[in-house]
């Protein structure tokens, strides 16, 4: 085991993963911009380093300088979190080149899995439905080609593409060249790469992901799904597991073809398989994320596994000590994502509390939030033994937490979980333009 790991990342995650290295009785080392110097994952690390300014490619994204202080402090593990460098396989083979593990998946594993089309192509050979579509586009007469013979609507997606960006809906022919465009430069600023590909629209649809974990002995496990279809812009807002769209046999069905696909691509540490599900039961393979998920916290109440002390064993080489049949789905978890509208300094803040309701945040009295990052505030997760009763307490939870000094969406969470639709659980994607 790990004596001592460097978290690569900030705010609540960071400070997420310092609980469990605590837990696990691992000495931790934080990295921070001049812009979070007092921020909690600072404070609760037992060795720090300053890394540069506020802007993240000036510090969280410069791997030399993350790496450096991996070196001086002595750690011998990198965990990089979510974002940022999570998913670099650049960055995952510098720290094996200097002797530093990465928490996560081979950088090998990330180059043949990043790149959408090549990972739809491995699905589909190794079994899962995936989305009618294009591979990448070479053109805006290829886009048009392609269209057609996909047939309208379609989703202009960049190669790369993540947390909503690079991503276009079009209806029709005419507003696919600026669009083409639009997607294609996006891509080439936010992730260094303008590739785009199309893909048919699936409507009306709900988002589920599926997440799972695999061992270095090819032990591979299925931990359930998760429902993200409440979104903005193709951001993420509510997310909950189960999913009231998932009946046990569909379930079933997914967990057996997805376990059978993921070991004939070869997959080690944590993953989420993501699908779009229509109103037929039809589901078709979108994306894999190689890191640990934003959500992951409503799996880790409904199986009471740790996601993130599995993650660090099995970079150690532990094996799982339990089997999929072991994994049992029990009870129902809502997270609500707690969103800055603007930046500024907390002034006051109180958490709810009560059995099974966790707020993971980076907050304190006194907080400054800055532009330059993820408005990210925290995440507020709910566990109940019915998802009425989860739903209940995720209105109390939302009611009791004070968060004053900055503009937030506690409100609007509390009208999405009061919402009939989502109250029935007949919601889907477009939730907030019906």
């Amino acid at each position: 085991m790990f004596s001592k790991i460097l978290i690569a990342n900030r705010g609540e995650v960071a400070v997420r993963i310092i609980r469990s290295c605590k837990e696990m009785g691992i000495s931790t080392v934080a990295v921070f911009s001049k812009a979070d110097a007092e921020s909690m994952h600072v404070a609760l690390a037992d060795q720090s380093y300053c890394i540069g300014e506020a802007a993240p490619a000036d510090s969280y994204l410069n791997e030399e300088r993350i790496l450096s202080a991996a070196l001086l402090s002595g750690a011998q593990a990198i965990h990089p979190g979510y974002g940022f460098l999570s998913e670099n396989a650049h960055f995952a083979a510098l720290c094996i080149k200097h002797g530093v593990a990465f928490i996560g998946p081979s950088a090998d594993s990330m180059k043949r899995l990043g790149d959408k089309e090549n990972l739809k192509k491995l699905m589909a050979e190794a079994g899962l439905p995936v989305i009618p579509g294009s591979g990448v586009l070479n053109s805006v007469q290829d886009a048009f080609a392609a269209a057609r013979e996909i047939g309208y609507p379609v989703m202009l997606k960049a190669r790369c593409g993540g947390g909503g960006r690079g991503i276009r809906l079009i209806m029709h022919e005419e507003e696919l060249e600026r669009a083409y465009f639009s997607a294609v430069s996006e891509g080439k600023a936010a992730f260094g790469d303008g590739a785009v590909y199309l893909e048919k629209y699936i409507h009306p649809a709900r988002h589920i992901e599926m997440q799972i974990i695999a061992d270095e002995a090819g032990e591979l496990i299925c931990l359930g799904e998760r429902d993200c279809s409440i979104q903005r812009n193709h951001q993420k807002l509510t997310e909950e597991s189960p999913s009231p769209a998932v009946s046990p046999a569909l379930r079933e069905n997914m967990i057996r073809q997805i376990t059978a696909a993921v070991k004939k691509i070869g997959y080690q540490n944590l993953g989420t398989l993501e699908f779009l599900l229509d109103s037929e039961g039809n589901y078709y393979f979108m994306e894999m994320n190689v890191r640990l998920q934003v959500e992951h916290c409503v799996t880790e109440a409904i199986t009471g596994i740790d996601l993130v002390k599995w993650q660090i064993r099995i970079a150690t080489g532990i094996p799982l000590s339990f089997t999929q049949q072991d994994v049992l789905l029990k009870g129902s978890s809502i997270e609500c994502r707690i969103n800055a509208r603007a930046p500024g300094r907390v002034n006051f803040l109180h958490v709810p509390g009560g059995p099974f309701v966790r707020f993971d945040t980076y907050l304190a009295a006194g907080s400054a939030v800055s532009p330059s990052y993820d408005p990210l505030l925290g995440k507020l997760i709910v566990y109940a033994s019915t998802r009425e009763e989860a739903l209940r307490k995720m209105q109390a939870a939302l009611c009791e937490l004070v968060i004053e000094g900055i503009d937030h969406n506690i409100d609007e969470q509390f009208d999405i979980i009061s919402d009939g639709r989502f109250q029935s659980g007949s919601y889907d994607l477009h939730f907030f333009s019906q």
